[in-house]
C-alpha cells in the first residue's frame, strides 16, 4: 500500500521494457548504504540488483549480512573500512591483518564475494573534519595494502580512498589551474605516489548538485549533461559542465604532483529528490538520464576520452544520515526506503521512458498512522513535542520547496509525529505527546505529501536514543525544519 502511495510516476503511462545485461551501460554500480532506521533486508536488495541487471556495488562498511548475502552473485564489490577503524589500522599492522582476514579473505572462496576494491575511509580529508583523519589515512591505507598483499589478493583486488572533489581545487574554476588543497598537499602527494607505485586506482567523489545548493550564482545549466551550459574555453578544451570541469581539475591536479597516467573511479556521483528548491525527482531524472547517455558514448571527459568508472549515490534513501550538510542527505537514492522507485531513469543509457524494477517481497508494519489529536492539541504549547519528534525522526521533507512543505499547521505537526511513530516501529508509546496525538487508520497522506508506512526490517529493534543532547535539534533549527508553527 504504502509501495503504491509512493509512487512518484505513473506506471500505467510509462512502456515498461525488459532490460538485458548486454544492453546496460559499461562501468557503472551503485552505492548501498544502510544509515537507516529500517533498512531493506539484504536479500530484498540483491534481488532488486539482479532485477535491475547491476552487477557493480559499492559499499561503506563490511556487514556480514550483506557480504554473505553477495556470496555466489559475481557481482563486483567495494567493500568499505568506516573513518572510526582508520586509527586502529594505521597504528598497527595487526590490526590491519586481521581486518582483511575477517572482512576479505573470509569471503574469498568458491562461490564466495567477488570484492575488486577495498576503500579505506571515505571522504577522510574533508575540511569540516578538521584533520581528524589527516594523520591516520595514509598509514592505514599502507597497512591495509600490505596485509591485502600478504593474503594473496592484490592481483584480483586494489586498495583506494574515496576522496571528495574537495581535495582539489582551482583558484579560478578552470581545470587546468587544479592543484590539491593547500593543508593537505602533502599527503595527498604522498598518497597519489603510492598509488601509482602500487598501481592502485584514485577514487573521487563528484556532486554537480552541491554545487547548485552551496552558490546561489552557479549556472543552473551548468550542472547538467545536455550542453546548455555556457562553455569555458581551458587550455584548447572546452567545458560546457561542472562534472567535465571538476574531473579535469583533478587530472590537472595529479599531474602537477607528478602523475600522468592513473585510473580514476568515480566512487559517488547522484541527485537527491527532496530537502532543497534543486532537490526534486524531475531533476534528478534530468541529471541521470544525461548522467547514463553519457557513461553510454564511452566519450570520457576532454582530458581523459575513455570509458568512466562510475558508482551512482545512492541505491537507497537513508532516513538516518545527518542532515548537518543539508535536508536532502536522506533523500540521494534512486529508490525510496522500502524500493520503489521515485523516477524514471534508463540504465541502459538510451534515454527510453522506463522505470527501475522495485523491491520484491517488502513486508510493511500495520496500515496505520499517528496524527494530530485536533481535540487535544494546544498549538501554544506543542513546539516541544514538535522538536521532539523532528530530533528523533525525519522533517528534512518540509524543508523548503519540498514536497511536504506546503503542509498546513495541523498537518505539519501530524507529519513530523508520523515520521516519529514509524520510525520507532508504531510503538503505541511513540504516538501519544503528551495526549495530543492519536493513531489512525485512515491514510494521513496529503496530496504529494507521502505519510508513510515503516516496512518490517532486520532491525527493527532500532530505537533512537538521545545521544547528542541538544545538538541537532539546533541544527534543526537552524536548518528551519522546526520553525513551522
Amino acid at each position: 500500500m504504502a509501495g503504491r502511495a509512493a509512487m512518484l510516476v505513473n506506471i500505467k503511462t510509462v512502456l515498461m521494457t525488459t532490460l538485458t545485461l548486454a544492453s546496460l551501460v559499461r562501468g557503472f554500480g551503485v552505492n548501498w548504504g544502510n544509515i537507516a532506521s529500517h533498512p531493506l533486508n539484504p536479500d530484498i536488495v540483491v534481488r532488486m540488483l539482479k532485477d535491475n541487471k547491476i552487477n557493480k556495488v559499492k559499499l561503506f562498511d563490511a556487514d556480514s549480512w550483506t557480504m554473505n548475502t553477495l556470496a555466489g552473485t559475481g557481482m563486483e564489490v567495494m567493500v568499505g573500512i568506516p573513518n572510526n577503524l582508520l586509527e586502529s589500522l594505521a597504528e598497527d599492522y595487526e590490526n590491519a591483518k586481521d581486518w582483511v582476514k575477517e572482512n576479505v579473505t573470509a569471503y574469498i572462496r568458491k562461490d564466495g564475494v567477488n570484492i575488486k576494491y577495498v576503500a579505506v575511509g571515505n571522504e577522510p580529508f574533508l575540511s569540516s573534519y578538521n584533520g581528524s583523519f589527516l594523520e591516520t589515512t595514509f598509514p592505514a591505507l599502507k597497512n591495509i595494502h600490505k596485509a591485502l598483499k600478504e593474503a594473496g589478493h592484490t592481483n584480483t583486488m586494489k586498495a583506494t580512498i574515496p576522496q571528495n572533489a574537495e581535495v582539489y581545487q582551482s583558484a579560478n574554476d578552470k581545470p587546468s589551474e587544479g592543484d590539491f588543497r593547500s593543508d593537505v598537499k602533502k599527503t595527498m602527494v604522498d598518497i597519489v605516489n603510492f598509488f601509482n607505485d602500487n598501481d592502485l586506482p584514485f577514487t573521487v567523489n563528484i556532486y554537480p548538485f552541491l554545487s547548485l545548493y552551496l552558490n546561489e550564482h552557479f549556472p543552473v545549466e551548468y550542472a547538467f549533461f545536455d550542453g546548455k551550459g555556457k562553455s569555458i574555453p581551458d587550455n584548447g578544451k572546452n567545458y560546457d559542465n561542472v562534472f567535465d570541469a571538476n574531473y579535469d581539475t583533478l587530472v590537472y591536479s595529479l599531474k602537477k604532483a607528478g602523475i600522468k597516467d592513473m585510473k580514476i573511479i568515480i566512487g559517488e556521483i547522484g541527485w537527491p529528490t527532496d530537502g532543497h528548491k534543486y532537490a526534486t525527482p524531475k531533476l534528478a531524472e534530468k541529471f541521470y538520464a544525461g548522467l547514463m547517455k553519457r557513461l553510454a558514448k564511452e566519450e570520457g571527459t576532454p582530458l581523459r576520452p575513455e570509458r568512466l568508472e562510475v558508482y551512482l549515490f545512492g541505491f537507497l534513501d537513508e532516513d538516518m544520515k545527518s542532515i548537518m550538510p543539508g535536508p536532502f542527505e536522506r533523500h540521494w537514492g534512486i529508490f525510496r526506503y522500502d524500493g520503489t522507485p521515485k523516477f524514471m531513469l534508463d540504465f541502459t543509457g538510451q534515454g527510453r521512458k522506463m522505470v527501475p524494477v522495485a523491491a520484491k517481497g517488502v513486508k510493511y508494519l500495520d496500515k496505520q498512522w499517528c496524527i494530530v489529536n485536533k481535540d487535544t492539541i494546544n498549538l501554544d504549547k506543542v513546539a516541544p513535542d514538535l522538536e521532539y519528534a523532528c530530533y528523533h525522526g525525519d522533517c528534512t521533507a518540509m524543508k523548503g520547496d519540498s514536497r511536504c512543505s506546503k503542509l498546513d499547521k495541523i498537518q505539519n505537526i501530524s507529519y513530523a509525529f508520523n515520521m516519529y511513530y514509524q520510525i520507532q516501529g508504531q510503538d503505541v508509546s511513540a504516538c501519544d505527546f503528551k495526549g495530543t496525538a492519536r493513531i489512525t487508520k485512515d491514510n494521513a497522506t496529503v496530496g504529494s505529501c507521502l505519510f508513510p508506512i515503516q516496512i518490517v526490517s532486520g532491525s527493527d529493534d532500532f530505537k533512537i536514543s538521545f545521544v547528542f543532547g541538544r545538538f541537532i535539534v539546533v541544527g534543526l533549527v537552524l536548518l528551519g525544519l522546526i520553525t513551522i508553527i
